[in-house]
């Protein structure tokens, strides 16, 4: 059983997903937004650290994982968002948690089985994976799908330890 929390970075808004895993079975513990709102960068930057420092003691997550930054229209929004994930890993390596990094393609890919599925797409299908009442907003959504990812990634690297294990055992024989 793992606890995996999710990151949806962002100057602004900050998703978070906080799930249980074991084995295919999935328990939804929290997700939401850490509300940065309207001051300058510096102090957005150590909000999002404080916010995820929070969440790391609140859940005391096995495992953190986050979106990785993809090359936007606009350098300086790039930057930015790459100064946000840099706040909430940081925030997580102090705590000595393992953080995973996975691209925006393979996150769609993992909850939604299209890399290109779009946001609407993902919402739904955390909702369904997760039995949600009801639709989580796309920041939160977006992070508990990386927690799914996170999940899902981890899952096919036990099945293909176990596969490696067997062979081994065969050659031995």
């Amino acid at each position: 059983m793992a606890t995996i929390l999710g990151i949806d970075p962002g100057s602004r808004f900050t998703g978070y997903g906080v799930i249980v895993h074991q084995g295919s079975k999935f328990q939804y513990l929290g997700s939401g937004c850490i509300k940065i709102g309207e001051f300058d960068f510096p102090t957005r930057l150590k909000m999002i650290y404080q916010g995820v420092t929070q969440l790391v003691e609140q859940f005391q997550p096995d495992s953190f994982s986050i979106e990785q930054v993809f090359m936007a229209h606009n350098p300086d929004s790039a930057l930015k968002l790459g100064q946000a994930r840099g706040a909430a890993i940081v925030a997580a390596a102090m705590q000595d948690i393992a953080v995973h990094e996975y691209s925006a393609r393979q996150v769609k890919q993992a909850v939604v089985g299209n890399g290109g599925a779009k946001k609407e797409q993902v919402q739904e299908m955390v909702k369904r994976i997760l039995k949600l009442p009801g639709t989580p907003q796309a920041d939160a959504a977006d992070a508990l799908a990386i927690a799914i990812c996170h999940a899902h990634s981890e899952q096919s690297l036990i099945r293909l330890a176990g596969s490696a294990t067997k062979t081994v055992r065969r050659r031995l024989r």
